[in-house]
């Protein structure tokens, strides 16, 4: 399986000619949907969930499905059977693929900004996409898609989350809000100036890949 970042938050999972999308918000490239097998998203906020970017893809391509909360569904009504609704526990195939889910709520933001569904999306039992939360799956991880920065985290509690998870590796995502500095300081506690986890952590830069 071949992994690609691309902006901010989505990444693309490729496999014998399969090309799984998860989560292109509006800091990605809507050119990422081009050939896409299907699509997987975590939750409805726009770093994340594109809803006209989306449907365009969808009306473009009439193969295209969904895999997703129910309020991005809602967001994509009209659309019939190619939006399928997931929740924690949920196994799934999508594009010849297992993907499980795991997780139910966003993160707390702020005790005064309501949570909205988030769930995370384990692809072949390989690759963990958790969106915005810093869910544990209950099950082993090869590979964590690691948020290494947001407005409701801290990196004592990424790191807490890499040691949680205890998978073979990790690389960033949710870093599109950060320089060149802040990617540094990141990596270093991540890596070799931090307190320590179990997992090698790296990031792709947008555009990069990595065989897994």
């Amino acid at each position: 399986m071949e992994l690609t970042k691309h902006g901010h938050a989505c990444v693309v999972l490729s496999e014998d000619g399969q090309r799984v999308v998860i989560d292109p918000g509006v800091f990605t490239d809507p050119a990422v949907l081009g050939g896409a097998t299907a699509v997987l998203v975590t939750h409805e906020h726009a770093d994340h969930f594109a809803p006209d970017v989306l449907r365009s893809a969808m009306d473009a391509d009439p193969a295209l499905e969904v895999w997703t909360t129910g309020s991005v569904a809602g967001q994509l009504e009209g659309l019939g059977s190619r939006v399928h609704v997931v929740g924690d526990g949920d196994a799934v195939t999508v594009a010849g693929l297992e993907v499980t889910v795991h997780g139910e709520l966003h993160a707390v933001v702020h005790p005064d900004i309501p949570r909205v569904p988030n769930v995370g999306f384990l692809v072949a039992g390989q690759v963990f996409h958790p969106g915005d939360a810093l869910t544990v799956p209950d099950e082993p991880v090869a590979t964590l898609l690691l948020p290494v920065h947001a407005p409701w985290s801290k990196l004592s509690e990424v790191i807490d989350y890499v040691r949680a998870v205890d998978a073979d590796q990790a690389f960033a995502v949710h870093d599109g809000l950060l320089n060149d500095a802040g990617l540094g300081v990141v990596g270093g506690l991540l890596g070799e100036r931090g307190p320590g986890t179990p997992t090698p952590y790296s990031r792709l830069a947008p555009g990069d890949s990595v065989e897994l």
